[in-house]
């Protein structure tokens, strides 16, 4: 997608205002990552979110393969 130079001009005022910066310091402070528990990836949480949103999509799992291949290489 190209910015036109009007819209390229606006970014650049909108990236000099002391209050837009103000706003996003505030925004970056309060964001969290829901995974991250007492400073450990909570893999529990990781695979109930998985797993419920799996649930919410409808997605079937496909039925486990076991890879019979013996000369794998990357």
């Amino acid at each position: 997608m190209d910015f036109s130079s009007k819209a390229a001009d606006e970014v650049r005022r909108l990236s000099l205002a002391e209050s837009f910066r103000d706003d996003m310091d505030i925004v970056a402070k309060q964001r969290h990552n829901p995974f991250v528990k007492e400073g450990r990836v909570d893999t529990d949480a990781y695979i109930e979110f998985v797993t419920q949103f799996n649930e919410f999509i409808n997605h079937e799992p496909k039925p486990f393969q076991r890879i019979i291949d013996r000369d794998m290489r990357l």
